[in-house]
């Protein structure tokens, strides 16, 4: 069924003389380096995740050397040297959210390096601030506490459940997309097919390539590892169109046979950010299973540079319609 959807779509596209939802896009937004500062809008928030953490806007990440970028790259990264007073605010770090919004589209992210150390949270993902839960939330990349591998989340409003099984690499590990349900874990698939997919393991190999298709039919996830021949050509060159059809079975897959991924979905934006402890890295029984020391909270607080790699890098963003 996926299949022909995609073929007629395809079909449609090259009648029409542009591309639609399915294999078929052309490249709307390339971001890299200084871009990222005009493509995006630093947001200084309280956390909505309850981290550890003190979000700060541009010209304060850029004077604190928080962020930085050249011609071919673009760094956001916390503060390692701070020992924070437990009365005081969290650690600083950034929060920054794309200025444009997106519906049915694909997206590639050139990622060198993601943050790791206990105690971080890191994650890249897309959705409608002013409208969530129920514009959708797409989490692309996230994990916890250097824990492998990622994994790729759902986050809706009622009424939105996914199969157990689906072609895919990864495992699903969670079904109901609902975040009135099972304290919003949403419905989630992790990478188990390869664990430097995430943390130390995926900054070990310099990175990858993730990717992340939404249609109003499926959304799916694709990670390649930097050295991957099998990595398709247009995805990795950042190419002036691409063909998902291409891209082989996804790492996450999420049909909408008992969701209207439509009216679950509205324009997004996209959202990277690094938070600290909080709901997820910061509970007491994920926090002790990854084996961290001490408390979340007292080791953010007394620990700075353990943080010294908890930094994103990014080559490029690339946004496909």
């Amino acid at each position: 069924m996926k299949l022909n959807i995609v073929n007629v779509s395809v079909a449609l596209a090259s009648l029409a003389g542009s591309a639609l939802a399915g294999a078929v896009y052309t490249l709307n937004d390339n971001i890299v380096g200084e871009g990222f500062y005009s493509s995006f809008n630093f947001e200084a928030i309280p956390d909505p995740t309850d981290g550890r953490v003190t979000y700060v806007n541009q010209s304060t990440a850029q004077m604190l050397n928080l962020t930085y970028s050249t011609s071919n790259t673009f760094i956001m990264r916390a503060d390692d040297t701070t020992v924070l007073t437990p009365s005081g605010p969290g650690r600083n770090s950034v929060r920054i959210r794309s200025n444009s919004q997106y519906t049915q589209h694909v997206v590639v992210f050139d990622m060198q390096h993601m943050p790791e150390g206990c105690g971080t949270w890191p994650a890249v993902w897309e959705t409608n601030e002013s409208n969530w839960p129920a514009g959708g939330e797409v989490d692309i990349v996230e994990g916890v506490n250097n824990v492998e591998p990622n994994q790729s989340t759902l986050h809706t409003s009622p009424n939105c459940t996914m199969p157990n099984s689906t072609t895919q690499l990864g495992t699903t590990v969670s079904t109901n997309c609902d975040t009135a349900v099972d304290g919003n874990s949403g419905c989630g698939v992790q990478l188990t097919e390869d664990y430097n997919s995430f943390g130390p393991g995926f900054n070990s190999i310099n990175g990858g390539w993730y990717a992340m298709e939404r249609t109003n039919n499926y959304i799916q996830v694709w990670f390649w590892e930097r050295d991957d021949e099998s990595a398709p050509f247009d995805a990795t060159t950042g190419a002036s169109s691409i063909d998902t059809n291409l891209w082989g079975t996804p790492a996450a897959y999420f049909p909408n046979t008992d969701c209207d991924l439509a009216s679950h979905f509205d324009a997004n934006n996209i959202i990277i950010n690094l938070t600290f402890c909080g709901d997820w890295a910061g509970n007491s029984a994920v926090y002790a299973a990854s084996g961290c020391p001490s408390d979340c909270v007292t080791y953010v607080d007394n620990n700075p540079t353990a943080f010294t790699n908890a930094y994103f890098q990014f080559s490029s963003i690339n946004v496909y319609t």
